[in-house]
């Protein structure tokens, strides 16, 4: 188990060495570019996401039954990210007239697909939960 993590840890390592690599050879204005978005997002993070998931999370403990409560506390760990990292291109932000082949893709389709399949397991989730505690 120790050669594993100790494995992994070097493959997350060496990634990360390679990915900053790209990042610094992209040129001084992409790598600000790129800072602002780091720092932004981290910002967004802190600032708005993890307390919005933490309050419905309370929120979901108080005011649903015990059933319900670790599979929308899951389904929200799991939406709020990602709608988060999906908003720009949700909201096209980037796209170019000059450019058709910026956000080429219906990236509404597929993130309406996660949800559900997201959704959808949350109610399985609590329903085996709910005929699991016999009621």
């Amino acid at each position: 188990m120790r050669a594993a993590r100790l494995g992994l840890g070097l493959l997350g390592l060496t990634a990360t060495a390679y990915g900053l690599l790209l990042v610094v050879g992209l040129g001084l204005g992409q790598l600000r570019s790129v800072l602002v978005w780091v720092v932004g997002g981290v910002v967004v993070h802190d600032a708005v996401l993890a307390p919005l998931v933490v309050a419905l999370g309370v929120l979901a403990v108080l005011r649903t039954s015990p059933s319900w409560r670790i599979p929308l506390v899951w389904a929200l760990l799991v939406l709020g990210p990602l709608t988060l990292v999906a908003v720009p291109v949700l909201g096209r932000f980037g796209a170019r007239a000059d450019n058709p082949t910026l956000l080429d893709r219906p990236y509404w389709g597929g993130y309406v697909v996660v949800a559900t399949v997201v959704l959808v397991l949350t109610v399985a989730a609590a329903l085996r939960r709910r005929r699991s505690a016999g009621g």
